[in-house]
C-alpha cells in the first residue's frame, strides 16, 4: 500500500508544445528532496487529455528512470476506451511504474455495471497494482461507493482515489472493502480530514508547489495529531481552492513558472491563467509563503 502524499505532478511543456524533459526531472528532484511519498505521472494534472499515446508512454518510462526507485511512481492509465486504457496500463507496466491510477471512463457516461467491467477487464489484462479514480467533477460520471466495493475484490484493484470531496462516503467505502484497500482523496481542501477520518493519503495537486508542507500535513493527520495537521494545512486554504480558480492545471502550471521551476507554456486547449485572476493566485501563494 502507498501511503501519504502522493503529488499529481505536471508536465512541464516547452513553447513548442513539446515535454520539456530537463524541467520534468528538475521537479522529480523537488519531490524527493521534500519527502513527497510517491509521483503520480501524466494524471489529469499532468494533461494527459492532451499528451498522445507515444508521449504518454514517454514520460511515465522518463519518470520511472529518474525517479531510480526512491519512491513509488504511479502512472495515470485511464481512457475512456477500455482497450485503450489497457494500452496505456501495459505501457506503464512495461516502464516499470509501481502502480496505475485508472479514471473512470469519461464522456461516454458509462453505467455502473459499465463502469465494473471495463475496471475488471483491464485489471484482468494487465498484472499491475491499479487504482480506481473518481472524480465525476470532471468525468460526468460517478463510480458509486458499492461498485468500488464490488471492485475492492478483485486482488490487483488495490485503492480508489476518491475526489468527490464527499467526505460521508469514505465509511461506507470503508465498510465494504478488505481491510488493506487503500484509500485515497483527490480533494485538496478536505484531504487532512479524509486522513483523519481513515484515509491513506492523497493524490494532491497543491504538493506540486507546496511539498513539504503537504507532506508533514499528511504525516501528522496519519499520525493522529489533528491539531498539528490542520495547522501545517492553514496556510495552503487558499491555494487548495484557488488553484482550481480555473481548470486544471493551468494555476497550478502558473503558480510552478511564477517559483522558477517550469516554463510557462501548457498545451491547448488550455490556456495561461488569465491575468484577472493572477492577483488571487499570487495573494494566495503568499498566504502560504511561496
Amino acid at each position: 500500500m502507498f501511503i501519504g502524499s502522493m503529488v499529481a505532478l505536471v508536465t512541464p511543456m516547452l513553447e513548442d508544445e513539446s515535454v520539456d524533459y530537463p524541467a520534468l526531472e528538475r521537479l522529480i528532484e523537488f519531490h524527493i528532496a521534500a519527502q513527497t511519498d510517491a509521483i503520480v505521472a501524466v494524471g489529469t494534472t499532468g494533461e494527459s487529455a492532451t499528451l498522445d499515446f507515444a508521449e504518454h508512454c514517454a514520460v511515465v518510462r522518463f519518470v520511472v528512470e529518474k525517479v531510480a526507485g526512491r519512491i513509488p511512481v504511479i502512472a495515470g492509465t485511464g481512457a475512456n476506451s477500455t482497450r485503450e486504457a489497457i494500452e496505456l496500463t501495459q505501457c506503464a507496466k512495461d516502464a516499470g511504474a509501481d502502480a496505475c491510477l485508472l479514471v473512470t471512463p469519461y464522456y461516454n457516461k458509462p453505467t455502473q455495471e459499465g463502469l465494473f467491467l471495463h475496471h475488471k477487464k483491464v485489471a484482468e489484462s494487465v498484472d499491475i497494482p491499479q487504482i480506481l479514480y473518481n472524480v465525476p467533477g470532471r468525468t460526468a460520471v460517478d463510480l458509486k461507493p458499492e461498485t468500488i466495493i464490488r471492485l475492492a475484490q478483485i486482488e490487483n484493484i488495490i485503492g480508489v482515489k476518491e475526489a468527490t470531496g464527499d467526505l460521508s462516503r469514505l465509511a461506507q467505502i470503508r465498510a465494504g472493502v478488505p481491510a488493506d484497500f487503500a484509500l485515497y482523496t483527490g480533494d485538496d481542501a478536505t484531504a487532512i480530514d479524509f486522513i483523519l477520518l481513515g484515509g491513506h493519503g492523497g493524490i494532491s495537486v497543491t504538493a506540486n508547489v507546496a511539498p513539504q508542507r503537504v507532506h508533514d500535513a499528511y504525516a501528522a493527520a496519519l499520525a493522529g495529531d489533528a491539531e498539528r495537521a490542520h495547522q501545517l494545512d492553514s496556510p495552503l486554504t487558499e491555494l487548495h481552492q484557488h488553484l482550481f480558480i480555473e481548470a486544471n492545471p493551468i494555476p497550478v502550471k502558473w503558480v510552478l513558472a511564477e517559483m522558477g521551476l517550469i516554463g510557462r507554456a501548457i498545451r491547448l486547449p488550455l490556456t495561461p491563467l488569465s491575468e484577472l485572476v493572477q492577483p488571487i493566485v499570487r495573494q494566495a501563494m503568499a498566504s502560504a509563503g511561496i
